[in-house]
């Protein structure tokens, strides 16, 4: 007589599956971020196209170089170190020569996650690291923004060799957020909606952005709480400036559609490992953050401040954390 299998099987934990891992939140964002890279590339052409594979292959390199050589497979896999490169790439002037995209790739990995210990451990976003090295270290070549272009053109300082910065021989011109500051003259809204600017990659087509974030919210790849909270803080303390003085600090909708603005807080605010968890910790963080963009450009000397808000909010997550815990169920206010 042979006995029937148990209609109840017992395994090892866990039994629950989880769908959502590293490689699959990964990727979604490189879905998300393809539109708004694609509309960049074509607004600024092929030369910014070789910047962002730089900064992407400085990245790559430094993460197989640091790997355990049993274990490369699975970090280069996760597609953490290709993201990393992907978003410090959106950040850089299109003009950029490609050794410096590349040392940016390379110091955002190195001192922005490795040092750190790697995937999970980093306290500051490492694309961020990465350009604060650059525009401290390169400031002039930074800061120098091309217009949007021919295609095919691809301004000769992209091939500088390294060590060397190149002359810019494509049409320079003023960021939206240069000509507010120095000039205060306000871009059009469809120019900022559509891309049809200077800046960064990432500066370009604001919709696509918030398509992408859209669908990252869909997917459930990020908390909502920080992107909306991040541009509700810009909105109403620039409309207050705003109202106080038109003709010298810009309105809501510009500062919301302009500079780093969406990229900052879709796609690298939002970033789980440099965020509080708290559902109460991220509504401080996203505020901190949406006041501290509009401090800096308004008042500060750089045109654009999304880089150096996020880092400095990222530097007081562990304490935002620690003072937004939830109550244990069951204790009272004064147990510990």
């Amino acid at each position: 007589m042979t006995q029937k299998d148990p209609k109840l099987l017992i395994q090892p934990g866990p039994q629950l599956r989880q769908e959502m891992t590293t490689p699959v939140v990964m990727r979604d964002v490189w879905y998300a971020l393809t539109p708004a890279t694609l509309a960049g590339i074509w607004f600024f052409g092929l030369g910014a196209f070789l910047v962002l594979l730089a900064s992407i292959a400085g990245a790559v390199l430094v993460e197989w170089f640091f790997s355990p050589q049993e274990k490369r497979r699975y970090f280069l896999g996760d597609g953490s170190a290709i993201l990393t490169g992907w978003l410090l790439g959106l950040t850089l002037p299109p003009a950029l020569p490609m050794w410096m995209a590349f040392i940016g790739g390379a110091v955002a990995i190195g001192l922005g996650k490795t040092i750190w210990g790697g995937l999970g451990g980093n306290l500051f976003n490492p694309a961020l690291v990465g350009r604060a090295f650059l525009l401290a270290t390169f400031p002039i070549a930074m800061t120098t923004w091309t217009a949007p272009g021919d295609f095919f053109s691809i301004p000769s300082s992209v091939f500088a060799l390294p060590l060397m910065q190149g002359e810019v021989d494509a049409l320079t011109q003023a960021s939206p957020l240069g000509l507010m500051k120095f000039a205060h003259k306000e871009t059009g809204f469809f120019d900022l909606l559509f891309g049809n600017t200077s800046g960064s990659l990432g500066e370009t087509s604001g919709l696509l952005l918030i398509l992408g974030g859209v669908y990252l919210w869909w997917r459930r790849d990020l908390d909502w709480r920080i992107p909306v909270g991040i541009l509700a803080a810009a909105m109403v303390f620039s409309s207050i400036l705003f109202l106080i003085d038109p003709d010298k600090y810009p309105g809501p909708i510009f500062s919301a559609l302009s500079g780093g603005m969406l990229l900052g807080a879709i796609y690298m605010a939002t970033d789980p490992v440099t965020s509080p968890l708290t559902p109460k910790g991220t509504w401080i963080f996203a505020i901190g953050i949406g006041l501290l963009v509009i401090l800096i450009r308004v008042f500060g000397g750089f045109p654009e401040g999304m880089m150096y808000a996020i880092l400095l909010m990222n530097a007081v997550t562990p304490l935002i954390d620690r003072y937004t815990q939830p109550r244990v169920f069951g204790r009272g206010l004064d147990s510990k």
